[in-house]
């Protein structure tokens, strides 16, 4: 395979090498460290979505010294859970790296083909086609749970576009919030915690869903 130039390649091979070594050592079961040897994928899952935030938090504030530091931790996470997967017999990093690099070559023909002549590929239908490669056929398939609320909504509201369900302008998405915020009114003098619960999430559910071409997207929360 040809491989193309990477600023001070060797430098991070080996870097990169002795960071997984440090986190065999601290996985060790006879002598690693007590807290890290112990974690789980559940554990440390909620400090992997931290430390996304916390990258976020540094690109915002345009705080060059500090990212390095919050790529540095969220970079441990990845490493983290293929030890983890690595010790139960599911894969290594080297799966990992490959995967994703695999995938952004596919994605890619016109850069990475052999000849100048490689068909054109729609990027959205070549992660249509890798969902339904892992039998995921549903136009939601392949959204991610357990992210923020809005953001979750935002996302739905867009694959849910693709397929013709879009507002047509924002007054039409104002009056829907009007009509919900309606219902939620009316239920307030029974106080069923449930229905009031459903009108508040149905509120909630509107804002994300401004149309899909003003590409109005909420901030994480």
């Amino acid at each position: 395979m040809q491989v193309w130039n990477v600023s001070d390649s060797a430098t991070a091979q080996a870097e990169l090498a002795r960071l997984l070594a440090v986190m065999a050592r601290l996985r060790d079961p006879d002598d690693g460290c007590p807290w890290d040897r112990v974690q789980t994928f559940t554990t440390i899952a909620p400090y992997t979505v931290e430390e996304a935030y916390e990258v976020a938090d540094a690109i915002a504030r345009q705080d060059m010294a500090s990212l390095p530091d919050e790529l540095g931790d969220l970079l441990l996470q990845v490493v983290y859970h293929a030890r983890i997967a690595e010790e139960a017999g599911a894969f290594a990093f080297a799966d990992v790296a490959r995967g994703i690099a695999d995938k952004m070559i596919r994605r890619h023909p016109l850069i990475f083909a052999p000849n100048a002549n490689a068909p054109a590929m729609d990027y959205e239908a070549q992660k249509q086609a890798e969902r339904a490669a892992r039998q995921q056929s549903g136009v939601l398939d392949g959204v991610a749970a357990g992210l923020p609320a809005l953001t979750l909504a935002a996302k739905l509201t867009s694959r849910a576009a693709r397929v013709g369900f879009d507002w047509p302008d924002p007054p039409a998405v104002l009056a829907k919030l009007d009509e919900e915020v309606a219902e939620l009114q009316a239920e307030l003098p029974g106080a069923d915690p449930a229905r009031i619960a459903d009108e508040i999430a149905t509120c909630c559910s509107s804002p994300p869903t401004w149309p899909a071409s003003w590409a109005w997207t909420p901030r994480p929360v």
